[in-house]
C-alpha cells in the first residue's frame, strides 16, 4: 500500500538505498586508486570510470521503456541487481585494459538500470507524499558513510585486493534485499488526455531542467573519478581520504532531514539554483585549496547542497513533470543525462586535463559547468530577463 493509505514499507525501501549506495561507497572513492594500483594510467582510469557512467546513457532508458510497457518496475529493478552482480564476476578474471573495460561495462549496464526503476517504485509507494522521499533516501547516505569509513581503514591495513570481494558481496546482498521489497499499489488508469513523452520534452522548463542536470553531473565527473587520487597525490592517506568522503555525506544526511521544511519555504527552483551556485564554489575550493585541510573540510560540507539538496529537488521536479505512465522514463532520463552522460563526459574530460594540464584543471572546468547550469536555471526556471515568466512565477515551486 502507498503512503497515502498509511502503510509505507519504510524499512524495506530504505534497506535497498542503504545497500545500493554502500556499493557506490566502494566504487567512487576507491575504484580509481584500485585501478591505478593495477597499472592503469590516469587517462585510462578516466575512461574506465567514464564507461560506468556512459552505460547510464542507454541502460536506464531502455529498462525504463520496458518497465513502462510491462508495468513491472520492481521486477526490472530486481533483474538489474541480479545481472549486475553476475556481470561483476568478470572483474575477477579481467586482463588488461580491454578486459577490464568489458567487465565494467557488463556490470554497470545492469547495475545502473536498477536504481531508476527502484526510484519509480519508491514514488509509487509514496503516492502523494513525495516530501517523505528524503527520509528514505538518507539511508543510502548512511550506507555510503559506513562503507567508505570501514573500507578506508581496512584498505590501509589489508591492501586493495579485498576491494572486488567487498563490491561483489554488496551486490549480492542488494539483490536479496530487492526480493524483500513489496510491489507498489497499482497505478491509476492512464488518462488519454495526459501529455505524451514528446509533449513533455517540448516544454522549455523541462529542457532547461534536463540541461542543468547534465551540466551539474558533468561538474561532478572530476570529483567522482579523481578526488581520491587527487588527495593521495597531495599526501593524504587512504584513511584520511575515506574520512573526507564521509564528511561530505554526513552533511548530506543532515540536509535530507531538513528538506521537508525547506521545500515549502523556498521552493524547488530556488533550491536548485542555490545548489548549483554552491557547487561552483565547492569546485573552486578543491581546485585552489585542497592542500589546506581547514578549507577542504568546508568544501566537503558543501556536498549537502551539491548532492543532497540538488538530488532531492531535481528528482522531485522530474517526478512532477513525468507523472503516471511516464514516471519510469522520466527517472531514466534523469539518470541517463546526468549520472550517465554528464558524469561520463566529466570523467573523460578530467582524465585528459589531468595529463595534459594539471590535476586541478578538472575542478576549474567543473566550476565553469556548474555556473553555466546556474545561469540556465535562472533563465529558464526563475524567469531572469523574461519578465518573471519562469517556472517559479507559474506556481511550480
Amino acid at each position: 500500500m502507498s503512503a497515502a493509505s498509511g502503510a509505507l514499507p519504510y524499512w524495506r525501501l530504505s534497506g535497498f538505498y542503504l545497500l545500493y549506495f554502500a556499493s557506490i561507497g566502494v566504487l567512487l572513492p576507491y575504484w580509481g586508486p584500485y585501478l591505478a594500483g593495477q597499472g592503469f594510467s590516469a587517462a585510462q582510469i578516466g575512461e574506465l570510470l567514464g564507461l560506468v557512467a556512459a552505460t547510464r546513457l542507454i541502460a536506464p532508458y531502455l529498462w525504463g521503456w520496458l518497465a513502462d510497457r510491462s508495468g513491472r518496475h520492481l521486477g526490472m529493478a530486481r533483474l538489474g541487481c541480479l545481472l549486475g552482480a553476475l556481470g561483476f564476476v568478470g572483474v575477477f578474471f579481467a586482463e588488461g585494459y580491454v578486459g577490464m573495460a568489458l567487465a565494467m561495462a557488463a556490470f554497470s549496464f545492469f547495475w545502473n538500470a536498477a536504481l531508476p526503476q527502484f526510484e519509480a517504485v519508491t514514488f509509487a509507494h509514496l503516492g502523494g507524499a513525495e516530501h517523505r522521499y528524503s527520509r528514505i533516501r538518507l539511508w543510502g547516505s548512511l550506507g555510503f558513510i559506513a562503507t567508505v569509513t570501514a573500507l578506508g581503514a581496512l584498505l590501509d591495513a589489508r591492501g586493495a585486493q579485498i576491494l572486488p570481494l567487498a563490491m561483489f558481496a554488496l551486490l549480492l546482498l542488494l539483490w536479496l534485499e530487492s526480493l524483500w521489497v513489496p510491489e507498489p499499489p497499482a497505478a491509476a488508469a492512464h488518462d488519454p488526455a495526459a501529455p505524451g513523452l514528446w509533449a513533455v520534452l517540448a516544454r522549455r522548463e523541462v529542457r532547461v531542467l534536463l540541461a542543468a542536470v547534465f551540466l551539474m553531473q558533468l561538474s561532478h565527473g572530476p570529483y567522482y573519478s579523481f578526488f581520491s587520487l587527487y588527495l593521495q597525490d597531495l599526501g593524504y592517506s587512504k584513511t584520511a581520504t575515506g574520512l573526507l568522503w564521509t564528511a561530505g555525506v554526513v552533511a548530506e544526511v543532515g540536509v535530507f532531514l531538513l528538506l521537508p521544511r525547506l521545500v515549502p519555504r523556498i521552493g524547488l527552483p530556488r533550491l536548485l539554483l542555490a545548489s548549483l551556485l554552491l557547487a561552483a564554489l565547492r569546485w573552486l575550493l578543491l581546485a585552489a585549496f585542497a592542500d589546506h585541510l581547514w578549507l577542504l573540510l568546508p568544501a566537503q560540507a558543501l556536498h549537502a547542497a551539491t548532492f543532497g539538496i540538488y538530488h532531492a529537488v531535481a528528482i522531485s521536479l522530474i517526478c512532477r513533470h513525468f507523472p503516471g505512465p511516464l514516471r519510469a522514463r522520466g527517472q531514466a532520463l534523469y539518470a541517463s543525462l546526468g549520472f550517465g552522460g554528464g558524469v561520463a563526459a566529466g570523467s573523460y574530460l578530467a582524465g585528459r586535463l589531468w595529463e595534459s594540464v594539471s590535476p586541478q584543471a578538472g575542478f576549474w572546468a567543473a566550476a565553469l559547468a556548474a555556473l553555466l547550469a546556474a545561469g540556465l536555471v535562472g533563465w529558464g526556471l526563475l524567469g531572469w530577463g523574461l519578465g518573471g515568466r519562469g517556472l517559479a512565477a507559474r506556481g511550480a515551486d
